[in-house]
């Protein structure tokens, strides 16, 4: 005869049993299961090879780049192995060709990429007009946005922004229908020293080279003039300030000649003023986009304006600043980017 305590407890057991059934139904529910998230998890993350694949081929073959298994491998983060897998699947889909060694796209398969590279460069567009996304970060929060947005969604994103033909790196934006916007200008190597340009287009990859641009205050839109090179590389005046780069990185910008170098003398950022010194605004820098620029917009930081350097913090930063009657407070990062020449008068406007 069994002891009467090795019987468990009836509420215990209840307990245990709607837990199991719990966990369960957790686990297997349909949509929201675990299970079932994923399997969502895995096709997206298979979707997003595919996609990454595509583009890659797309942007070698437009660029008359060599296109291969180990590109595509370096290029999406995967072994070659699994390359040749995302290889073998795209061809299974009608998307790409294999022959010999040549790796293209078929018409399909590049219709698939122009959308997705309209996606990328929306999103880019979007992130620079209408976010506070630094311009470091809008390839890379690209690239995790461009998939799986519906195209009629990034119709309309496109439309809010009057449809914009160029991404803020300069890269032309593939219409609806497809049509690719021809690119504009010709490579900052091309043009003669002593020639004023308006950069519009910054290359963004490799990001080590583009990250050295943007240091050295270089965008689309930018003016610059060439004032020389050599053996140490390229030596520029942009918007006002003197900046050389390297021979790597002149090759990554695309420029609009404009002839014999305007007068740039006299040019200075707004931050180079102190308390009680006055200038007056010729642009807003390249750089200074979003929902940055419209704030200074806004606050009448427009061509012509005058602006008197009141005081600083302690740290020399922020500064305030009188700006059409009222004392804004700027940091020295916006404050650089606002070019002014300076007046002589200390009298306030």
């Amino acid at each position: 005869m069994l002891p009467m305590n090795t019987f468990p407890d009836p509420a215990t057991a209840l307990l245990v049993f709607a837990a199991l059934t719990l966990a369960a139904a957790i686990a297997l529910w349909p949509r929201r299961g675990i299970f079932a998230r994923i399997r969502r998890a895995a096709k997206l993350s298979e979707r997003v090879r595919l996609e990454d694949g595509i583009k890659y081929i797309f942007n070698g073959t437009s660029g008359g780049r060599l296109v291969s298994v180990d590109g595509l491998a370096g290029a999406i983060g995967i072994s070659s192995d699994r390359a040749v897998d995302v290889l073998r699947h795209l061809e299974r889909l009608g998307l790409a060709r294999l022959e010999g060694g040549d790796i293209t796209l078929t018409g399909d398969g590049r219709a698939h990429a122009l959308r997705l590279v309209r996606t990328h460069r929306i999103w880019e567009r979007y992130l620079a007009d209408r976010t506070g996304v630094a311009s470091g970060e809008w390839h890379a929060v690209a690239d995790r946005l461009e998939h799986g947005l519906p195209a009629d969604a990034v119709d309309r994103i496109a439309a809010s922004m009057g449809d914009p033909l160029y991404d803020p790196h300069g890269d032309p934006i593939p219409t609806a229908s497809g049509a690719l916007p021809p690119a504009r200008g010709v490579p900052l190597t091309d043009i003669a020293v002593g020639t004023a340009a308006r950069v519009v287009h910054v290359e963004d990859e490799p990001h080590e080279v583009y990250r050295s641009l943007v240091a050295a205050g270089i965008g689309a839109g930018c003016r610059l003039r060439l004032d020389g090179v050599d053996s140490t590389g390229y030596h520029l005046t942009v918007e006002g300030r003197r900046v050389a780069i390297d021979a790597v990185a002149a090759l990554n910008l695309s420029v609009e000649p404009e002839g014999e170098a305007v007068a740039d003398e006299g040019l200075e950022r707004l931050d180079a003023l102190r308390p009680g010194e006055e200038g007056v605004v010729v642009a807003v820098g390249a750089q200074i986009q979003g929902s940055q620029r419209r704030r200074l917009l806004d606050l009448g930081v427009v061509p012509g304006t005058v602006i008197r350097a009141e005081l600083s913090s302690l740290s020399g930063d922020p500064t305030a600043y009188r700006i059409r009657g009222a004392v804004i407070a700027l940091r020295r990062a916006q404050a650089d980017q606002i070019l002014i020449r300076r007046r002589a008068s200390k009298a306030a406007a």
